[in-house]
């Protein structure tokens, strides 16, 4: 790709010793969608780094993050040289040329022993496992920072969480100590701790406590007209809504959908349920097609994933959940309607309470929204009593008991 980028020059950054990596570097960076005038900037700076500091392809590798931040230092005040060095880590990431180098930590043991043991014994998935260590590593830091875990009391850990609960909801902290809960219970069985510590209060919380957060359905329908189907952008969040509004779709579901989910002769879209770990065949009609249709006929082309919704700008790959909830604030920022203190949950529930205007019964509701009890589905239909009387389920029995002369 040097030739592309440098028609007359590309010898001169194919020569030297960091040769080699240039031109790696060079067919990354076009390979994931740089602009041409980017990747020549970026290109540019990789090489002139690595130059100066006499980096060889073969001899330095892997890389390491200390390794990588000590070569761009002399230039760690240009905003451009830090965008070239975090383009430089993606790169050694995809090429498998960089090795991350952590601060050590006197619990790396202990915490590699807890993810073994939520892995191989509780079978938990790995964005699970990892917001538990997320929480068990702030509860080591703060709770032993100077001192063994064997040494921790009972008021240790009420400080924490009551540290915690500062800037956590109820319903979030309730997960936090969850991961504490089982985090300690772990050490009280494998005797790391005196005591037994994993009897915390968990914070109350009360069902319909909360608002209804399902939207008006012409709420919904407005705010997808109001998306500019003019840019790439534009097309992908409004499939990316679309989706969520009509078929109900978490955001980690929608983030997962590759090219061979939709199968366009039977008119199917395949999804994986991330939460029931189930494949879930859902039809395509005519307008769902078209508006696939619209984001398919713009998607940048990208050779090296398979995944439907990719990012637009550089570089390209596919997008996360945590993209998708970007995509819902923006839009609704922009659609100037009353959501902004909505999320994209709200058009899954507005997706349940549709069908349940519909008469769609609550059993069928809750396997379309991949639930394994009734009483998940119910949070999301709550307060709206006459749509619930209509589809109840018949009382077994012929006949009626009079209350007549009852006393």
């Amino acid at each position: 790709m040097l030739e592309f980028l440098f028609p007359r020059d590309w010898p001169h950054y194919a020569a030297g010793p960091q040769g080699p990596l240039v031109r790696n570097f060079s067919a990354w960076v076009v390979e994931r969608g740089y602009t041409r005038i980017c990747a020549q900037r970026h290109v540019h700076r990789f090489r002139e780094v690595l130059a100066y500091n006499h980096v060889a392809a073969g001899t330095s590798l892997p890389i390491t993050s200390t390794a990588l931040s000590r070569w761009f230092a002399p230039w760690s005040h240009k905003t451009s040289y830090r965008a070239t060095q975090r383009a430089a880590v993606r790169f050694l990431c995809d090429r498998g040329l960089f090795v991350p180098v952590a601060k050590p930590s006197r619990f790396d043991a202990l915490i590699s022993q807890y993810r073994s043991h939520l892995i191989d014994l509780r079978g938990l998935a790995p964005a699970t496992v990892e917001q538990h260590l997320r929480t068990v590593t702030g509860f080591l830091s703060r709770a032993c920072s100077k001192r063994r875990l064997a040494s921790v009391r009972a008021n240790d850990v009420e400080r924490f969480v009551d540290q915690t609960s500062r800037r956590l909801c109820r319903q979030t902290l309730q997960h936090t100590i969850a991961h504490l809960r089982a985090f300690l219970r772990f050490c009280a069985d494998q005797r790391y701790t005196r005591d037994r510590l994993d009897v915390i209060d968990t914070p109350r919380t009360y069902r319909g406590e909360l608002p209804p957060r399902a939207l008006n359905w012409r709420t919904v329908r407005r705010l997808l007209h109001s998306i500019d189907h003019s840019s790439v952008e534009g097309c992908r969040d409004h499939a990316i809504l679309y989706l969520m509004a009509y078929y109900g779709l978490r955001p980690a579901e929608v983030a997962s959908l590759t090219l061979d989910s939709i199968d366009w002769e039977n008119d199917i879209l395949r999804v994986d349920q991330c939460k029931t770990r189930s494949v879930l065949v859902m039809p395509l009609n005519d307008r769902t097609r078209h508006v696939l249709e619209r984001y398919l006929r713009r998607r940048p082309p990208l050779t090296n994933t398979h995944q439907l919704f990719l990012r637009v700008r550089c570089p390209a790959g596919p997008i996360k959940a945590a993209t998708i909830e970007h995509i819902y604030a923006k839009r609704a920022r922009l659609s100037g309607l009353p959501v902004l203190q909505t999320s994209p949950g709200s058009l899954r529930h507005s997706f349940a309470m549709r069908l349940l205007e519909r008469g769609v019964g609550v059993k069928m509701i809750g396997d379309l929204l991949g639930h394994h009890s009734l009483e998940s589905t119910c949070v999301y239909l709550r307060l709206h009593v006459e749509a619930l009387r209509e589809v109840a389920l018949p009382v077994p029995g012929r006949g009626r008991v009079s209350m007549k002369g009852a006393s």
